[in-house]
């Protein structure tokens, strides 16, 4: 009887096998892994300002680095067992900085984020990288590219509507925030291979935000229903997008990477209209538009490196 099943056995297990490769990450494009990446961040972000309603700002970026810093942690558990073992104080100071940067880069978008429609705020943090790719590359050419940035910014400013100084001041700090997080991530990347560097940066930066976060909530943080979405930020802001950005990796050049990252600014505009009912000005959508061509257009001038940072 066994000899009979077999085969039949083999054949089942062989069928589930193939059907888990098919619906691995394996067999996603890069490019859809990339767009549903920034869709999960934007939906999350949607999310989150509709807690607004009930926890101000710096309780949300709390909850959502508090589940990000649980999720990260727990994947890395083995690495921040040994990591003050293994590493030098100066590494650890590195991921420190990493973790200051991503609280304060969090912070200041949420605060935006409460003032200003979203696609407004991704697009005038989008600043950040793309000063990281224009400082990196150093052409001539890439003055064309802040000049669009910059013409794209000033009618954000000047567009009215929902738009407000105080939104646009949180936002641009925010920008100031990702150039850092992005230099820190390449330092980490440098020095703790891994995921190791992220989650404990994602735990330093819980620990720097929690106290705040907890005082200006008061007893709304602690509410079951509003944790739980809490939860659903961190993952949809957090885990999700860097699982599937650090699987696009990869598997496409880092150029092709960010100029498909450059559609995050539209995608959020269309998010905010979706899921926040936040209608933009045919001058705003302009203003996206010239935001998002710089990005693009200073992302492909840019030199590919010899070596990416695992991190």
């Amino acid at each position: 009887m066994a000899l009979a099943e077999a085969p039949g056995s083999y054949g089942a297990a062989g069928r589930a096998a193939r059907r888990a490769r098919t619906l691995s990450l394996g067999s996603v494009p890069p490019p859809a892994m990339i767009l549903l990446g920034i869709v999960s961040v934007q939906v999350g972000a949607g999310l989150a300002k509709h807690l607004f309603e009930r926890l101000p700002p710096t309780s949300v970026v709390s909850i959502r680095l508090l589940a990000s810093a649980l999720v990260l942690g727990f994947l890395a558990r083995k690495g921040l067992r040994t990591i003050l073992r293994d590493h030098s104080w100066s590494s650890l100071a590195v991921v420190a900085g990493y973790g200051v940067a991503l609280a304060g880069m969090n912070f200041a978008f949420y605060q935006a984020l409460s003032r200003i429609p979203l696609g407004v705020a991704v697009t005038i943090e989008f600043l950040g990288p793309l000063s990281v790719a224009i400082v990196g590359s150093r052409r001539p050419r890439d003055l064309l590219w802040v000049a669009l940035a910059g013409a794209g910014v000033v009618m954000l400013a000047r567009g009215g509507g929902d738009v407000n100084l105080a939104g646009i001041v949180f936002a641009l700090v925010a920008a100031i925030g990702w150039a850092c997080y992005i230099l820190l991530t390449a330092a980490t990347g440098r020095r703790i291979p891994g995921t190791t560097g992220l989650a404990l940066a994602s735990i330093i930066g819980t620990l720097v935000m929690l106290p705040g976060g907890l005082a200006a909530g008061g007893g709304a943080v602690f509410d079951p229903a509003l944790l739980l979405i809490g939860l659903g930020v961190g993952l949809l802001s957090s885990v999700i997008p860097y699982s599937l950005e650090l699987e696009a990796l990869r598997r496409v050049p880092a150029r092709v990477f960010g100029i498909l990252m450059s559609l995050e600014p539209a995608v959020a505009a269309l998010v905010g209209v979706v899921v926040l009912g936040e209608i933009l000005t045919g001058r705003q959508w302009v203003a996206i538009g010239c935001v998002i061509v710089a990005c693009a257009g200073a992302t492909r001038s840019q030199k590919e490196p010899p070596e990416a940072p695992e991190a």
